[in-house]
């Protein structure tokens, strides 16, 4: 079985990076979000909190696609390497190792 890893070339095929779709769909939700609100609202004033629910969803869903993209994109992959991240910032800050609670 192939080891996927991405933005290299395995066995002879590059695999892409796929954290251009997340980019793209922030992108696209911000894009939306923003034409939607700058539109206003025109029509029945009962469903105005509808409305205005669903263009608060547009940008919050465009704020995580993006966290989303720059995640994959500096390739943490899971918690561990968050936590690898921030211990190799303290180091580099000269700060102390944080007290652990045993």
């Amino acid at each position: 079985m192939e080891e996927k890893e991405e933005g290299r070339a395995v066995n002879g095929v590059v695999v892409v990076d796929e954290c251009w779709w997340w980019a793209a769909a922030s992108a696209a939700q911000l894009g939306w979000g923003i034409s939607t609100f700058r539109k206003g609202y025109a029509g029945d004033s009962r469903l105005m909190p509808f409305k205005a629910f669903a263009v608060a969803s547009l940008f919050v869903g465009a704020a995580a696609s993006a966290a989303v993209a720059s995640l994959r994109a500096s390739g943490l992959r899971s918690v561990e390497d968050m936590k690898a991240l921030g211990t190799n910032i303290r180091t580099e800050l000269g700060l102390r190792p944080r007290a652990r609670d045993k």
